[in-house]
């Protein structure tokens, strides 16, 4: 499987998940520069976290007009895998490939944490290999993370949840709520299944020398996926 990393001016994660896809879980990765629109034949996108350039404007706001965003739209309208995390959902969601938006965290102060995420559907190719209701240990960093809906995306929001903020047994309650996302919301796919953005960072908890490797149970679903699609095609 062949993965594409976005790399924009200002991005601090694109190489963290370079090194899990490459060194931990032995797939050939490519860096994508963000003024090219050439996938170079990826099978699946990682736009990543970290600090787009027009940041300033609003997070995702200018990085969306991107040459390869523009391509990594295209892609994804044909049900590529694509995969947004913290900076990289905010770019996707004004890219127009998510529904709702991100606001500053209710606190209005930067959070950099380990939170808990309960999976709330498994029916996607980043969640085939967990359980509905499983609770997994992802950490979290980021000031703009309060994912928010208008009042005619809440149902398309629910439906799209993939995963919520909850406590270590599961329970999902305002009190454990650590940004004030929408329905304690961290992540969500869009109405095709093949697109995901979420706050929490995988690739911060994906081997165990950082303490913590359910991160990778997203990226070996995405993985199992492609190869069972490309086992039946």
């Amino acid at each position: 499987m062949k993965w594409g990393v976005v790399v924009f001016p200002g991005s601090n994660c694109d190489q963290d998940c370079v090194h899990v896809l490459h060194e931990v879980l032995k797939q050939e990765v490519v860096e994508l520069w963000h003024q090219s629109d050439d996938l170079q034949g990826c099978d699946a996108i990682v736009v990543p976290g970290g600090f787009s350039y027009g940041d300033y404007l609003r997070c995702g706001a200018i990085a969306k007009l991107s040459p390869i965003m523009q391509a990594v739209k295209a892609f994804a309208e044909q049900g590529g895998l694509v995969i947004g995390i913290c900076n990289g959902f905010q770019i996707l969601l004004e890219s127009g490939l998510l529904p709702g938006a991100l606001l500053p965290n209710a606190g209005l102060k930067f959070i950099c944490e380990f939170v808990y995420l309960r999976v709330e559907r498994t029916d996607t190719p980043f969640t085939q290999n967990l359980q509905k209701g499983q609770v997994i240990r992802i950490p979290i960093a980021h000031y703009d993370g309060r994912y928010s809906v208008s009042a005619e995306q809440e149902t398309a929001a629910n439906h799209a949840a993939v995963f919520r903020y909850c406590d270590v047994d599961g329970n999902v309650s305002e009190a454990i709520n650590p940004n004030g996302s929408y329905q304690s919301i961290a992540g969500v796919v869009n109405a095709q299944g093949n697109v995901l953005g979420l706050m929490p960072h995988p690739e911060r908890a994906a081997e165990a020398a950082l303490g913590e490797t359910d991160g990778r149970l997203l990226f070996e679903s995405m993985i199992n996926h492609f190869e069972q699609a490309r086992a039946t095609s």
